[in-house]
C-alpha cells in the first residue's frame, strides 16, 4: 500500500529555509494547523511574524490526521463533568464548536477550496461488543448533551453500523492541508516570512533569539507550536517535567476508494478503548473512506500488525472499499484528558494534548496565542493553563509515566536483535550489537548501512525499528527519529547519535 497520507499526495509551494539573521514581533516553531493559524492571525493583527518550521507546512501531524472536526471529545461528556464540574464540561465543549466555527470563517474569508463541510457525527456501541449494555450510557450522554446546549440526539440504530448510538448535529470534514496551505500564503510579506526546512535550536536571552540553521532570529515573542513542545527557554528539568507529563500514542489510518454516493457524508466513531473512526470523503468519481484506530503507546506494539487489524475491521465495515493507502500519526494526551494551553515563560507559550481532536483545539490554540499576544483575555485560560492542579496531580503523572522504568530497564536487559550486521535486511531495521554496544542500524535499499547509537537522547531508553513507517520509535515518551537518526518527533531534540567503533 502507499504509505503517502492522503492529503499529502499533492505537493505544495516550496518554501525557502532561513538563510540569514531575522528579527519579527512573534516567532511561530512549527507549521501544522496551530502554527499556520496562529501566524496568519498574528500577521493580520498586524505583527511581523516568522514560521518556521524544520519540515514542510503541514508535513507534520496535521498532514497524517484523518481530519475529523469535532467539538465532541474523547473524554466522554459524562466524564468531563464528573471531574471538572458542570461549568468546565461545557467550556470543553463550547471550545471545540468556537473553533469549528472560526474554522469556517477563516476558510470563507480567504476563500479557500478545501473541501469544508457540515456533516454529523455519530458514536455508535463498540463494534464487536454487547450494545445491549451501552444504550442506558449512551442515553444519558445524549440527554446531559442537549442540557448543555449541544444538538444530540439518541438513535436506535447508528446509519451504516447499524448499532444504538448518538447523532451530533454540526460536526464537519476539510482537507487539512489544502486549508493550511492556502493560509500559508497569506502570512508572507511586510516584514513576515515563512521558512521550512529550519530547525530552531539554542534559545538565549537579552535579547530574546533562537538559533535556527545556524543564524540568528530576534524576537519578543515566541510560540510553540510543535507537536511535542520544545524546551524552548525552560530550564532541562522544568521542560522535561512538563514533557513528561504528556503521553505520546500512535494512531494508525486506512483508506481507498468506494462508489460514489453508496456511504454517507459523516463522520464515525465508536465507544471501544482505543475506538474506531471513519470518515467519508467526497471524490469526483469515487468517494474515499478513511478507517482509523489501534492507537497504542508509541514503540509499544507492532505497527504491521495493528495494521493487519484495522484492515480487518475495515473490510467488514466497508466491504465495498478497495483500500490502497495507509499511514501513521500520532496524537498526544496528558493526565487529565484536556488540552495544555498556556504560557510557559514570560515572552513564550505552548500548545499540545489535543488527543483527538487536533484539528478544533489545534485552531482553538492559536485563537488563545493570538489573544496571548495582543494583551486581550480569553475565556478559556484558566481551563486548560499548564499550571492547572488536575494535570500535575501525582497519581495522574505516576499513571502515565508508569510504563518508563519498565521500558528502561526491557531495553537494557532485552538482548539485541542481531550481533550480525548482515543480518538487517534491505529497507529494514534491527537493533545490532557492535562491540559491546547495541547500535540502530538501518539498511539502505542500495545496500549501504546507516549506524546510530539505539539510545534516545530524552531519557536514554532503547529504541524500536517501525518497520512500516521506517522509523525508530522510543516506547518510553514516544520519540521518533528518520531512519538515518535526525528528528522526526519529540520531546527528543536532538538526534540519534552516529555511531563510532572504538
Amino acid at each position: 500500500m502507499d504509505s503517502t497520507p492522503l492529503w499529502l499526495a499533492e505537493s505544495g509551494r516550496a518554501y525557502p529555509a532561513l538563510d540569514h539573521d531575522v528579527e519579527v514581533d512573534v516567532l511561530v516553531i512549527g507549521a501544522g494547523i496551530t502554527g499556520v493559524t496562529a501566524a496568519y492571525l498574528l500577521k493580520q493583527a498586524g505583527y511581523r511574524v516568522a514560521l518556521a518550521e524544520r519540515g514542510s507546512v503541514g508535513g507534520g501531524e496535521t498532514g497524517h490526521t484523518t481530519a475529523h472536526l469535532t467539538c465532541i471529545t474523547d473524554l466522554r461528556l459524562r466524564k468531563l463533568l464528573e471531574t471538572f464540574g458542570r461549568g468546565p464540561a461545557q467550556a470543553v465543549w463550547d471550545a471545540g464548536r468556537f473553533a469549528l466555527d472560526e474554522i469556517f470563517c477563516l476558510a470563507a474569508r480567504e476563500h479557500i477550496d478545501c473541501g469544508l463541510r457540515r456533516v454529523p457525527g455519530y458514536l455508535s456501541a463498540a463494534l464487536g461488543g454487547n450494545a445491549s449494555e451501552e444504550v442506558v450510557g449512551l442515553r444519558r450522554e445524549a440527554h446531559l448533551a442537549v442540557e448543555l446546549g449541544f444538538d444530540a440526539e439518541f438513535l436506535e440504530q447508528v446509519p451504516m453500523v447499524g448499532r444504538p448510538g448518538i447523532r451530533f448535529a454540526n460536526q464537519a470534514e476539510f482537507d487539512p492541508i489544502r486549508y493550511l496551505r492556502a493560509l500559508a500564503l497569506t502570512i508572507e510579506g511586510g516584514g513576515s516570512f515563512v521558512y521550512e526546512n529550519s530547525e530552531a535550536g539554542e534559545f538565549s536571552e537579552s535579547p530574546r533569539r533562537v538559533k535556527v540553521n545556524g543564524y540568528s532570529v530576534r524576537f519578543e515573542r515566541c510560540i510553540i507550536a510543535t507537536h511535542v513542545p520544545m524546551r524552548g527557554r525552560s530550564s532541562t528539568l522544568r521542560a522535561m517535567l512538563r514533557q513528561t507529563k504528556l503521553a505520546a500514542y500512535s494512531t494508525y489510518a486506512i483508506g481507498g476508494p468506494v462508489p460514489k454516493s453508496r456511504y454517507p457524508l459523516a463522520l464515525f466513531w465508536d465507544t471501544a478503548d482505543p475506538y474506531l473512526y471513519v470518515r467519508f470523503h467526497p471524490g469526483e468519481k469515487d468517494d474515499y473512506v478513511i478507517v482509523g484506530g489501534g492507537d497504542h503507546k508509541t514503540g509499544q506494539a507492532s505497527a504491521e500488525k495493528t495494521y493487519a487489524r484495522l484492515l480487518h475491521v475495515a473490510r467488514t465495515i466497508v466491504p465495498d472499499a478497495s483500500f490502497v493507502r495507509r499511514w501513521s500519526g500520532q496524537v498526544i494526551e496528558t493526565a487529565d484528558g484536556l488540552p495544555v494551553i498556556g504560557e510557559t515563560e514570560p515572552g513564550e507559550f505552548i500548545a499540545t494534548g489535543f488527543a483527538g481532536n487536533g484539528m478544533t483545539f489545534g485552531t482553538l490554540g492559536a485563537l488563545m496565542a493570538r489573544d496571548w499576544v495582543l494583551g486581550r483575555a480569553n475565556r478559556w485560560s484558566d481551563l486548560f493553563t499548564v499550571a492547572r492542579k488536575k494535570l500535575t496531580a501525582t497519581a495522574d503523572y505516576l499513571k502515565e509515566n508508569k510504563d518508563y522504568l519498565l521500558y528502561l530497564a526491557k531495553g537494557a536487559l532485552t538482548a539485541a536483535d542481531t550481533d550480525d550486521l548482515a543480518e538487517v535486511p534491505p529497507g529494514g531495521g534491527c537493533i545490532v550489537r557492535l562491540d559491546g554496544r547495541k547500535v540502530a542500524v538501518h539498511r539502505r535499499d542500495d545496500g549501504s548501512v546507516c549506524i546510530c547509537s539505539a539510545i534516545c537522547p530524552h531519557l536514554g531508553c532503547i529504541v524500536k525499528w517501525n518497520g512500516p513507517e521506517k522509523t525508530w520509535d522510543c516506547p518510553c515518551h514516544g520519540s521518533r527519529f528518520h531512519a538515518s537518526g535526525e528528528v522526526l518527533a519529540g520531546p527528543a531534540e536532538a538526534p540519534l547519535a552516529r555511531y563510532s567503533s572504538g
